[in-house]
């Protein structure tokens, strides 16, 4: 299975996390957060897309 970009935004929040953390920059750290939550998001959605398809693949076989 491919990279999705929910997981690499995921991974790219949690190192600007960890970077934050460890020079004590508390920007960073929260920024890095709020991508990781992001990547989250965006991989629940691209989750939901993929089910909807999966379904909708299932009807035409169905109907054909």
């Amino acid at each position: 299975m491919a990279m999705r970009k929910g997981s690499v935004q995921k991974g790219k929040g949690k190192i600007k996390e960890t970077a934050g953390k460890a020079t004590g920059n508390e920007r960073m750290e929260m920024e890095g957060k709020a991508e990781k939550m992001e990547g989250k998001a965006r991989e629940g959605a691209e989750s939901a897309r993929d089910t909807a398809r999966k379904a909708r693949d299932a009807m035409k076989r169905r109907t054909s």
